[in-house]
C-alpha cells in the first residue's frame, strides 16, 4: 500500500520511511482498510506529515480475527522448540536493525535517539527471552490426597488474542505481548496506538520475514479503537485481551471483557513514588532520580511521578537534581547530543504544562524549567518544583513528562503513607544504606513492583505489573507466559 510521506528529506529518513509498511497485515497480506481511510502519523518535533498508514475499521478488525482463528489450530500444535526457533529469529533481526528501528521509533514518537536505541535493546529481549520460555510450558502430575486417582494438569494456549499497546514504547510494548503469546501457541491481533503504528508494522514484517506463518500474527491500526478493540471481543473466537494504556480506558475494556467473558491482563497507569532517605547515598540517589523520571522524558508508567526527599538530605537532592536537569539538551531526537526530545502530541505537551501551571499557582516553584517554550514541536523543557503543596494535581495524576516535584518528609511512617495514598500501585523507588529499612519499606509500599537502590525495574525475565488501579496479570518472566495458557485438570486412574 502507497503512501504520501512529506517530513524529512536528509539523514536518509525519506529511504528509512519508503521501507516501511503502511497497510494492515491481515493472513499474512499488506491490505488497505475496507473503507480507505488514512491515519496521518506526525513528527512531534515539527508536526509534520511522517506517513499515511490504513485505518482500520470494524469489518477490519473482524477480518483479522478470522485469519488468527483459521490459523490457531496449525500454530497450537506446531513443536514448542519451532516456535521458540521462530522468536529467536525475530530477536536477531532486530537487532541487527536496531539503527533503523530506534530511528524509526524517533520519527514516529519523539523520544531522543539514545531512548530509542535502548528500548529497541529491550524489545527485542522479549523475543529472545520468550523463544526459551516456549519450550516450558510445563505442566504437572500428582496422585489426589485420597489416593484414589492421579491429577494431572496439562497447559494449553487461551486461543486468538486481542493485544492492544500505546504510544510511549511502541516496539516494547508489542514485543512483551506478541513474544509469551506466540510462544504458547496463541495466533494474535495487534492494535496498535494511532500516533506510532509505523513501529508496529514494521516489527509484523519482521516477524513474517523471521518465518511466522500466515495469519499468526495480524496488526490493524485504527483510530476507531473503541469501535473495533469492542467488536472483536465480541466475536466468540477471542479468548484473550492484553491492554496498555490508561486505567480509564482499561476500565471501558474490563466492562467490554466482563460481557463475553474474555480472559484479560490489564497494565495500566502509575503514580510512581521515589523516596530518599537521609542516610541514601546523595550521588546514586540523584543517579536514579534522573533514570527513573527521565527515561523517555518521563513519558512511562513507571517513571517517578512523586519524589519524597527526607528533610536531612532534601536540600542537597534539590540542587544536584536541579543541575542535572538544567544540563539536558532539548532538540529533535536524532540530533547530536540530544537527551530529552519532544512529547508524543500537542495534547500531551499541554496536560503537562497544565500541572505545572497548577502546582506554581498553588504555591510550588520551579528551580528550572517550568514554562512551554516558543516555537515548533511539542516540548516541555526538564522541569524541577520543589514546595509542592498536597493539593496540587500533580501529585495525584500521572505527569507523562520530564517534571520532577518534589515533597519532604520527616519520618519513614510519612512517606510511606504519602507513597500509598493513591489509587495507582505500579512501581517505586526507594534509597537507603540501611537494608533493613529498605526491605520494611518496599514491604510497606502498595506497589506491584520495587526498585530498592535501583531505578530500573523493567526486564524480560520478571513479572512485570500493578496492584490497585494499576491493573491486572503480569508480562514478562514466566508470568507473563502463563498469561496465555490455560490449564487443563484430568482426574485418571492406572
Amino acid at each position: 500500500m502507497a503512501a504520501t510521506r512529506t517530513a524529512h528529506d536528509s539523514d536518509g529518513v525519506m529511504e528509512l520511511l519508503a521501507g516501511v509498511p503502511t497497510g494492515m497485515l491481515i493472513g499474512g497480506t499488506w491490505l488497505p482498510s475496507g473503507d480507505d481511510r488514512l491515519i496521518d502519523v506526525l513528527d512531534p518535533a515539527t508536526g509534520a506529515l511522517l506517513a499515511q498508514v490504513a485505518d482500520g475499521c470494524v469489518d477490519d478488525g473482524l477480518r483479522a480475527v478470522t485469519a488468527a482463528s483459521d490459523a490457531l489450530a496449525a500454530w497450537s500444535k506446531t513443536a514448542p522448540r519451532a516456535r521458540g526457533e521462530i522468536l529467536r529469529r525475530a530477536f536477531e533481526l532486530m537487532t541487527e536493525r536496531t539503527e533503523d528501528l530506534a530511528r524509526l521509533i524517533v520519527l514516529e514518537n519523539g523520544k531522543a535517539l539514545p531512548d530509542a536505541r535502548g528500548e529497541i535493546a529491550y524489545a527485542a529481549e522479549f523475543f529472545r527471552w520468550f523463544s526459551e520460555e516456549a519450550v516450558r510450558a510445563v505442566g504437572d502430575i500428582q496422585t489426589a490426597p485420597s489416593g484414589a486417582n492421579r491429577i494431572l494438569v496439562l497447559r494449553q494456549p487461551i486461543g486468538v488474542a486481542v493485544l492492544v499497546t500505546p504510544w510511549n514504547f511502541p516496539a516494547a510494548m508489542a514485543t512483551r505481548k506478541i513474544g509469551p503469546a506466540l510462544a504458547a501457541g496463541c495466533t494474535v491481533i495487534l492494535k496498535p496506538a494511532s500516533e506510532t503504528p509505523l513501529t508496529a508494522l514494521a516489527i509484523g514484517a519482521i516477524l513474517m520475514e523471521a518465518g511466522v506463518p500466515d495469519g499468526v500474527v495480524n496488526i490493524v491500526p485504527s483510530k476507531r479503537s473503541g469501535a473495533v478493540v469492542g467488536a472483536m471481543l465480541h466475536d466468540p473466537r477471542v479468548r484473550k485481551i492484553s491492554f496498555t494504556g490508561s486505567t480509564e480506558v482499561g476500565r471501558r475494556l474490563l466492562a467490554t471483557a466482563s460481557q463475553a467473558v474474555v480472559n484479560a491482563s490489564m497494565e495500566l497507569g502509575g503514580n510512581a513514588p521515589f523516596l530518599v532517605f537521609d542516610d541514601a547515598d546523595l550521588q546514586a540517589a540523584v543517579d536514579g532520580a534522573m533514570i527513573a523520571k527521565m527515561r523517555n522524558c518521563g513519558e512511562a508508567c513507571t517513571a517517578a511521578n512523586r519524589l519524597y526527599v527526607q528533610a536531612g538530605i532534601a536540600p542537597a537532592f534539590t540542587a544536584a537534581l536541579t543541575h542535572r536537569m538544567n544540563d539536558l539538551t532539548s532538540g529533535p531526537g536524532l540530533e547530536p547530543g540530544v537527551n530529552v526530545g519532544p512529547l508524543v502530541n500537542e495534547e500531551s505537551r499541554d496536560k503537562v504544562a497544565e500541572l505545572v501551571d497548577d502546582a506554581i499557582d498553588k504555591g510550588a516553584t520551579a528551580t528550572t524549567g517550568g514554562q512551554t517554550p516558543d516555537g515548533t514541536g511539542w516540548f516541555y523543557p526538564p522541569t524541577v518544583l520543589t514546595g509542592v503543596p498536597d493539593d496540587a494535581l500533580i501529585l495525584r495524576e500521572e505527569i507523562f513528562g520530564p517534571v520532577a516535584p518534589i515533597v519532604v518528609f520527616d519520618t519513614e511512617d510519612e512517606a510511606i503513607a504519602m507513597a500509598n495514598d493513591t489509587e495507582y500501585g505500579l512501581v517505586a523507588y526507594l534509597y537507603t544504606q540501611d537494608l533493613a529499612r529498605g526491605l520494611r519499606v518496599s514491604e510497606a509500599l502498595e506497589s506491584g513492583m520495587i526498585g530498592l537502590n535501583r531505578a530500573l525495574v523493567s526486564d524480560p525475565a520478571a513479572p512485570f505489573g500493578g496492584v490497585k488501579q494499576s491493573g491486572l496479570g503480569r508480562e514478562g518472566g514466566h508470568d507473563g507466559l502463563l498469561e496465555y495458557l490455560e490449564s487443563k485438570y484430568i482426574a485418571l486412574t492406572w
